[in-house]
């Protein structure tokens, strides 16, 4: 197999994710420092990541995770930043966050060692929805609301048709329901942005059909196996 997927599979990060690694130069097989995709891994290779061995897990684990504002999505951070895996129980199995909910941002995040899982989950050709509650400063007019269902330009890209539902308003701000398709960085922000709406809070709720519902804040539950096969 691939060593993006060799990596993956072990529980390093998702593929996407591990491929960036290679290009960084982390990644070695049978002790030669790999920087370029497309090298695959035979059995019997030594595979090393940051210089600690690195094998692949026959058990597959997928948790959920209600991320807290203060957190990022990563396994590492150069900065010293909290990251989610920094609220993981000490022992649970080496999980990686599956895409990303940037450091302002609460709500759902899964967790796993299933690189084919965490590719279906982010790689583009799989269109799976993302539910967001976002509270922008002041009123929002019906205009704002029409042009985010349609489509809003963010740089050089016209965002997909969304679904937003008005959920309270109040003199001084609005809450709406967001339903978007895709998932570019900090999206919904942008989105936002672009209409003139200044983001005072945004908690994800909901990826595909699998919701937050009641997990506390800073916990995590095994995802159902009902939940599982729902991305497979």
């Amino acid at each position: 197999m691939r060593l993006q997927k060799y990596l993956a599979d072990a529980g390093v990060a998702s593929r996407r994710k591990c491929e960036t690694f290679i290009l960084d130069g982390r990644a070695k097989v049978n002790g030669k420092v790999i920087t370029e995709l497309g090298v695959k891994v035979e059995e019997g290779d030594s595979v090393e990541f940051d210089g600690k061995l690195v094998k692949l897990i026959d058990t597959k684990y997928y948790y959920m995770l209600n991320k807290p504002v203060g957190y990022i999505t990563s396994v590492t951070d150069d900065r010293g930043r909290k990251t989610v895996l920094d609220l993981l129980p000490d022992n649970k199995h080496r999980v990686y966050p599956v895409g990303r909910l940037d450091y302002k941002t609460s709500g759902i995040l899964l967790l796993t060692n299933d690189g084919d899982f965490a590719y279906k989950l982010t790689h583009p050709k799989h269109i799976i929805t993302k539910t967001y509650i976002v509270k922008v400063e002041g009123i929002l007019s019906d205009g704002a609301i029409n042009e985010l269902i349609n489509g809003v330009q963010i740089y050089d890209y016209v965002t997909k048709p969304a679904k937003v539902a008005k959920i309270n308003q109040t003199d001084n701000s609005t809450t709406l329901q967001i339903v978007i398709s895709e998932g570019k960085n900090r999206q919904i922000r942008k989105m936002c942005n672009a209409v003139g709406a200044d983001v005072l809070s945004l908690k994800r709720v909901a990826i595909g059909n699998i919701t937050l519902n009641d997990l506390p804040i800073g916990k995590m539950r095994p995802l159902t196996a009902d939940e599982i096969k729902h991305f497979q």
